[in-house]
């Protein structure tokens, strides 16, 4: 988890990511762990345990942004300027590792666009696309 943390600003709670698995300029794999301990998801489908599909695309996103850090490719502080498509297939449940596959579809130094899916054994929970703008 630290090094997550000097690839991007996010601290617990409100940091989605657990590891970087590979990365590459043109795809980033990495995993999280949501847990049933984590204080922000308690009142969110309480009954059924799933992951709020909203941190889901947040997730995809900070792992999409720590792996551009990874490659060195941009310098400064960029921040999730919109979402352009999510389609949510399964819910995702505490304690299962999602594993989320970012597809770099444009790096600049000023807009990052990508594109993700989220995996649940090997089943396909979410897929989105997102932009990233440069704030800093």
């Amino acid at each position: 988890m630290r090094e997550i943390e000097s690839l991007i600003p996010h601290r617990n709670p409100f940091l989605y990511v657990d590891e970087i698995l590979s990365f590459s300029r043109e795809e980033i794999v990495g995993v999280k762990i949501f847990s049933s301990a984590d204080a922000f998801l308690a009142a969110s489908f309480p009954e059924f345990n799933y992951v709020p599909g909203v941190v889901l695309v947040e997730s995809m996103a900070q792992c999409g942004g720590a792996g551009v850090k990874k490659l060195g490719f941009s310098e400064g502080l960029f921040a999730l300027a919109g979402i352009d498509s999510a389609q949510f297939l399964k819910g995702l449940v505490y304690e299962k590792t999602f594993t989320m596959v970012i597809k770099n579809i444009r790096l600049s130094n000023k807009l990052i666009k990508q594109s993700g899916v989220g995996y649940c054994d090997n089943a396909i929970v979410v897929e989105a696309s997102w932009t990233c703008v440069r704030i800093q």
